[in-house]
């Protein structure tokens, strides 16, 4: 079963358990993907929809840092909710010492020396940790190692 069809899958049996928040969360993720598809004329296989599924976790958390400047805990707890729901989906998420193992391995491969090989490295790991680890965190990650 692909990761549509899951999608797909679990939206039906949201509508049937009565569910609407659910419901809602992945209808708009399903439309975020026919758009991604119509807009690129393709068919997008697991990889293509689980970056898009982080990148609505990616818009989801951005907002939950607004809201809290604004004070406003209930859509906070609102968006916490659909990045949990989002959260299934994805793959299980690394850890900080298999990302660092990554970026060590990429800096030995790449060569990279200071901080103006950073662009090298990440164009090595971002495609290894695609969906499975947060880009703000591995990009912290390999200034670290090359500083």
């Amino acid at each position: 079963m692909t990761l549509k069809d899951r999608l797909l899958s679990d939206m039906r049996t949201a509508m049937k358990a009565k569910d609407s928040f659910r419901k809602s969360v992945l209808t708009m993720t399903r439309a975020a993907i026919q758009q991604i598809e119509k807009d690129k004329r393709t068919e997008l296989d697991d990889q293509g929809v689980i970056e898009i599924i982080a990148k609505e976790i990616k818009s989801r958390r951005e907002a939950i840092e607004l809201f809290k400047q604004g004070e406003r805990q209930d859509l906070i707890d609102k968006n916490q909710r659909e990045i949990e729901i989002l959260g299934e989906y994805l793959p299980p998420q690394l850890s900080e010492a298999e990302i660092g193992e990554i970026v060590k391995n990429a800096i030995e491969k790449t060569g990279a020396v200071g901080m103006k090989d950073m662009g090298k490295v990440m164009s090595a790991v971002m495609p290894q940790l695609k969906g499975r680890a947060e880009g703000g965190t591995v990009n912290k990650m390999v200034k670290e190692f090359l500083q």
